[in-house]
Order: structure tokens, then sequence, then C-alpha cells
């Protein structure tokens, strides 16, 4: 008897132990809106306040910026699952060659038909946990390493890694515990209750496993915030780390207004459509409130990481937006789909946990892919044997304070041999760029020609210097730093059609 009593306390110590052990590792969330732009917020990215600050509410991004680092020249890929698919692995799109958006469905490459050119060998089924699938890039996600590291891991919201079918289309596969309504797909059908978002309908966008809200008056964003929270409660009551990945639908198109907000907007004079994004930005920020709120009740929230990004830049066609098009991340050109900064600049905002830098502006330029390397150094777990390469850099030096803002030297790449849309627009189709320092070089495979900004100076890349005497080293520079990134990560290039 004694001898069980005394086997049943060294569990009891042991379960201790490890649950105060667990305690010491810090939570993480990563908070990721859709098509949200630089502008969508009323904090300002810029260095002044501007006209569409002027316009959105987003208090808790305000709040969020005030407790930990801002990043103003931060950087996503110009289309979404790139950026989803470089998040959780650590690689470059040049790497992963997940150069455009994946489709619901297995081999079907989602590129535009084009006179000139045919689609290029992409990855066009995604990421994959496992080796051996077709046109996929395998590699460990940061969700499986952290699993694998004692994290409670939950996925809420849009996933879009890759196509059904395969591997890396079901979050369970890419180490979440909890899956909460992430599918191969990468939009709503609807943001309605009321629409049972869009699974009455034979429209395959339809939301998965929401049925609980199906004819209730509530936005898709409200709800899967309720249900992220819900997860949240296992790991909080029993001590455990956790890793959130929180993946709005919101802003990405069908606009669809939050009625919440949506009389506000009108009332100021915005348009229909715009006063129905207005409102999307408003729910989402509430969601982030919402989140905060729940780690400020459960007095977690110091020792929890928040990262806020977007996967692309804001939606500038018109439609669905209203206004002229192009126009609607100002003074950023261009939008989603985008080389230009409207398609790649998006909002950044880290958190870190109690002693790290708070209410601070860190201008050095940083990618989505930084993201991985940051959560490890965050978590503190050390993971070696990983068959991707990791091309990000950690930003946790800017939440320690070791870490000095500058311009920097390091080129950043952004790379889509694809056609995402039926006409070129402005900055569409068929580009290729590196940002070095001041300095940003894009190619246009069309034409065969390139484009040279200073972007310090032109953030709106209106003054072309490619032919400027003065820079033309700089320009040759660039230019081989880019050409030779793509062919040493052997990327798919723009073929062109063989005339039948």
């Amino acid at each position: 008897m004694k001898r069980r009593l005394k086997f049943a306390f060294i569990i009891i110590l042991l379960v201790n132990i490890s649950m105060l052990q667990a305690q010491k590792k810090p939570n993480i969330i990563v908070f990721m809106v859709d098509d949200m732009g630089w502008q969508d917020t009323s904090y300002p990215f810029d260095s002044a306040l501007s006209a569409y600050n002027k316009i959105y509410s987003t208090p808790n991004m305000q709040k969020l910026a005030k407790m930990g680092v801002a990043f103003t020249n931060a950087y996503s890929t110009p289309v979404c699952t790139p950026s989803r698919v470089s998040l959780l692995t650590g690689m470059n799109v040049l790497q992963h060659q997940v150069t455009n958006w994946t489709s619901p469905f297995k081999d079907a490459p989602t590129g535009q038909k084009d006179k000139q050119f045919a689609e290029p060998k992409w990855n066009h089924n995604g990421l994959s946990p496992v080796p051996g699938i077709p046109h996929t890039a395998y590699a460990t996600p940061i969700s499986q390493i952290l699993k694998d590291n004692g994290y409670f891991t939950i996925h809420a919201g849009k996933a879009h890694w890759a196509s059904s079918g395969t591997p890396g289309s079901n979050p369970y596969s890419l180490g979440f515990i909890v899956n909460i309504a992430g599918t191969s797909t990468g939009r709503p059908a609807s943001f309605l209750g009321k629409e049972n978002f869009g699974r009455n309908t034979a429209d395959y966008h339809g939301v998965e496993n929401m049925q609980e809200y199906f004819g209730k008056d509530i936005y898709l964003t409200e709800a899967l915030t309720l249900e992220a929270l819900k997860a949240l409660d296992y790991p909080v009551k029993n001590k455990l780390p956790f890793f959130l990945n929180l993946g709005h639908y919101a802003l990405h198109d069908p606009l669809m207004a939050d009625n919440r907000y949506y009389e506000k907007y009108l009332a100021q004079g915005l348009s229909k459509n715009e006063a129905k994004y207005a409102s999307m930005i408003e729910g989402m920020d509430k969601s982030l409130g919402d989140i905060l709120a729940y780690l400020e009740k459960h007095a977690i929230i110091d020792n929890t990481h928040i990262i806020f990004i977007s996967d692309n830049g804001g939606l500038s066609l018109t439609p669905p937006r209203d206004g002229e098009p192009h126009t609607h991340n100002a003074p950023l050109r261009s939008g989603k789909g985008s080389i230009y900064e409207g398609g790649i600049r998006v909002p950044l905002i880290i958190k870190g946990t109690k002693g790290n830098v708070k209410g601070k502006r860190i201008d050095t330029p940083v990618i989505i892919e930084d993201i991985f390397p940051t959560i490890l150094d965050m978590s503190k777990v050390r993971y070696s044997a990983l068959p991707q390469k990791i091309d990000g850099r950690s930003a946790m030096g800017y939440l320690d304070g070791k870490t000095k803002n500058d311009t920097d030297s390091r080129p950043l790449f952004f790379h889509t041999p694809n056609k995402w849309t039926q006409n070129d627009g402005d900055g569409f189709n068929y580009k290729s760029a590196v940002r070095k320092g001041f300095f940003k070089l894009i190619y246009n495979w069309r034409q065969d020609s390139y484009e040279l900004y200073h972007l310090i100076d032109d953030i709106g890349e209106k003054n072309n210097l490619i032919a400027v005497k003065e820079v033309q080293s700089i320009a040759t520079e660039l230019k081989e730093i880019l050409h030779t990134r793509i062919k040493s990560s052997s990327s798919p290039v723009p073929s062109k059609t063989v005339e039948k």
C-alpha cells in the first residue's frame, strides 16, 4: 500500500513539474488577415496619418502597436497561398515554388491562359508535410514542430495551404490538434450565419464545420473568434503552452456588410462597397480586441506573443471595390496580385512577452518567411532535422532590443511567373522583383524589361530610374542578384507557348 501511495505521489509530482515547466513556455498567436492593405487601418504604418487611416477604425491594432513593435517595411507575396506556405515553412517563394494560389481541386493549376506564355511548372498542389506528393513543396511546418515540443496547436479560419486530396490541405496533417473551418478553399461563399456561410449552396467555398451558427445573425469573423476562444480554454485551463493560428477570411471578397458597423460608414459618406469593406475591417479589429481581452482575463497576456500580419496587399480591383482601380492603397502603387508595393507591403505588428520592447517602430525591411524562425526563437525550440532550407531571418532581436533598426542590405525576393488575372493590369502577371536597401528592381518577363525605384524617395513607384546613369551600378548589381537567385533555386519561370 505504501509503495502504491509513493508511486502515486511520484506521478502527481511529475505531472505538476511538467505543468510548471509548460507554464514557462510562452504562448504564440498568429493573427492573419486576408487581403488587408498597408493602409487599411487607423494605425499609420507610413510616417504620417493618411486619408485612409482616417476612414478606418482599428483601435485594437493601435493598442497592439503600443504593446509591441510595428514593422513599417514588412512584406508578404502578391497573393495568398505563397505567403501562407512561406509563413509555415520559413521558405521564400523562390524555394517552395508555390507561386500562385492553389485550387481547391488537386492537379488544377490556377493560372489564366495566355497567348505568349504557357503555365509554368510550379507547385500547384501546394505544401506537403510528406515527401513524394507530385507538384508540392515538401517541408516540416512550424505547427508540427511546436506540437512535437509540447504545444497545444489550434488552427481557426482560412487555411488554403494546398489542394484537396493532398496531405497539406488538412490542418491535422500539418500538426494542428484542433482545426476550425480550415480547408483547401481560399474564400467563403458567404460571411453570414443567416446564409449558413454558404454551405446551403452548391458553392464549394461554403465554410465547413460551423453548423452551430447556421441561421443565426452572426458574421463569420465573430463566429471564428468565438470558436477559437473556446479552443483556447483547454490549454489555458491545463496550463499548456498553445499556438493559435487564427486566419480570418475577412477581408477577402465577396464584400459583405458586417451590420454591426456598416451604417456607421454609410453615414460618413462612403459608397456601399467601401462601407462594406470598412465594416469588415472593424469587425476584424473587434476580433483582435476579443483575443486581447481573453488573454488579459486569464492573466496570460504577459506570456503570450502575438504576430499580426496580412497575407498580401489590399484589393484594388474595381469591381468589387468602388472608385478608381489600383488606388486603394495609396500612396502605395496598385494592390493585391501586383509586384508593386500595394500588392506586397503589409501591416505587421509583433507583441512580445514581459520585458520585450513596447511601442517601437522598425523600418528595417522584413518578409513573411521571417515569421518561422521568429516563432522558433519565441518558443526557444531548436529543431535541426528539417527537409527545407530556412530562408527567413528571426525578428526576435527587435523585440528584445538587441537588433539595430536600420535599412539593412539583405535582398528580399518576390516571384510571380504566373498569370493571376486576365489583364496584366498594374504590376500583375509575369513579374519578379528584389528589394535591397532603399532600392527595388522589377523584372517584367513579358517585355524583358526592368524598373528600378528608390523606395524612400518614391514610395509610390512613379519614377523609374532604370535609365539613370548615376544608378547603373546598383541596377546591374540587383539584376545579377535576382537572376542568380532564380536560377540557383531552379524556380519556375514563364515559358513561351508553342504555336500549333
